[in-house]
């Protein structure tokens, strides 16, 4: 039991720790030395308070304490038995490190998508997304605000990985790490995408800060969380998604060289 308790701590602090870290320095950069540098990022030009900012930490400490229980209940417990995890690297290729990393992200971003359409219905919406979503405007520290039921759901898509392909415990650190940049990304109330981006192939697969803002501020549409497919396929794409990210980046670099380029 103690190797356990001991195990609990640790992790739990290395993702608070990052939580504080990987969200804190953007948090620190956009919204406290510079946010008159960025303005022009800005996607929703009102600020979000102190009292949303600490609203939305309190309840990322509940969902890191949620995740941690998972991931141990996944290496720790009798659990592990049912699941694919291995340990030895050398069990398969290095390059599979890379792989299942990247096959990770695709089965979460399907997994989100269909978990957050669902947590959108009337009778989970209250109960549980709610939290999330008093975040109108978000902000970095909005990544991990879950309600503990959410933050269940959320952390699930890690049985799901173990238990549908093979992986090592270091693509399970690389998956939360990777997936937590993006989703703080996803929250930052700023847009970093470069002007050339809107005229490549990515810009038709992957989303934006614009994207996951639009759904904040909407709470409709744009229930994808890596990539636009899901949303195009099944139409819920918001339709003035790709109207209001022309808008910022013409803010951003000039409507003139902008459109021009367009």
């Amino acid at each position: 039991m103690e190797p356990i308790i001991e195990a609990t701590v640790k992790i739990f602090s290395m993702t608070a720790l990052r939580y504080f870290v990987l969200a804190g320095i953007p948090f620190l950069l956009f919204y406290s030395l510079l946010p008159g540098r960025f303005k022009h990022f800005k996607i929703q030009q009102r600020l979000a308070s102190k009292k949303d900012f600490l609203r939305e930490i309190w309840y990322s400490m509940q969902s890191t304490l949620v995740f941690t229980l998972i991931i141990i209940m996944l290496l720790f417990t009798p659990v592990r038995q049912y699941t694919m995890i291995y340990t030895d690297i050398h069990d398969f290729p290095l390059w599979y490190i890379g792989v299942s990393l990247v096959l990770s992200l695709v089965i979460h971003d399907t997994y989100f998508y269909w978990m957050h359409r669902l947590l959108h219905h009337k009778r989970l919406f209250k109960r549980a997304h709610l939290v999330h979503h008093q975040s109108i405007n978000p902000s970095p520290w909005t990544s991990y605000s879950f309600h503990f039921l959410e933050a269940v759901a959320e952390g699930g898509v890690l049985v799901v990985i173990a238990g549908v392909m093979p992986v090592h415990p270091l693509t399970i650190l690389l998956f939360t790490v990777s997936g937590f940049i993006i989703n703080v990304y996803g929250h930052l109330g700023y847009e970093l995408m470069p002007r050339k981006f809107r005229h490549t192939w990515l810009f038709e697969v992957v989303n934006t800060s614009v994207h996951h803002n639009l759904h904040h501020k909407k709470f409709r549409g744009n229930y994808g969380l890596y990539f636009r497919v899901w949303d195009r396929v099944m139409g819920t794409e918001h339709p003035d998604y790709v109207k209001e990210y022309d808008e910022l980046q013409e803010r951003r670099f000039g409507k003139e060289q902008f459109s021009f380029e367009r």
